[in-house]
């Protein structure tokens, strides 16, 4: 991964949709980052939100794996070790750290560390990405940047399936149907 200017992908809660993750393939091939930062909810819908149009997990790690050597995961709120056996990455961690040119990512799935939650101790400057809620956001937080990429599959609060992108210090929240960006922001 270039360290100067990477180009990074941010998605969550994809909790077995085949379609979504076929979606964010054309996504990945368009945007072309060096890194995806998956937050979690990958397989399976959990309980509170019913089985979702064009669920199929077996087919949906199949997409995952496509493009698991791109991959830094975590663990979300609806995933399991049988998950892991199905995918050819790690992602039963509870959160991850990526240092990218001076600035320390912090990955969580979002119902454990998150601005919703409690955030990490982290220096100024730092970036937490999360999921969870499936509503995108990004905002400053006592000096650390917080986003969320939304839902790639079940969307919340009125919002649009979609994903981020940061390019450099620039952030942009972006629709999954057209890859267009609705919200952009300099950390």
């Amino acid at each position: 991964m270039k360290t100067d200017n990477p180009r990074i992908l941010f998605f969550s809660d994809s909790h077995g949709v085949f379609a979504a993750l076929q979606a964010l393939r054309k996504r990945i091939d368009a945007d072309a980052p060096d890194l995806v930062c998956f937050l979690g909810d990958a397989l399976y819908h959990g309980p509170r939100n019913g089985v979702p149009q064009d669920y199929d997990g077996a087919r949906a790690a199949e997409e995952f794996n496509a493009i698991a050597d791109k991959i830094v995961a975590v663990r979300g709120n609806c995933d399991a070790e049988i998950d892991q056996l199905m995918l050819s990455f790690p992602m039963l961690g509870p959160y991850a750290t990526v240092q990218v040119g001076g600035v320390r990512l912090f990955l969580s799935h979002g119902h454990i560390w998150g601005p919703d939650e409690q955030l990490p101790p982290l220096p100024a400057g730092a970036i937490v990405a999360t999921g969870h809620t499936h509503v995108p956001i990004a905002r400053q937080m006592n000096g650390i940047w917080c986003f969320n990429p939304g839902s790639i599959s079940i969307p919340k609060g009125g919002s649009a399936p979609s994903y981020a992108l940061l390019d450099g210090r620039t952030l942009s929240l972006r629709r999954l149907a057209d890859g267009e960006p609705y919200h952009t922001a300099e950390l």
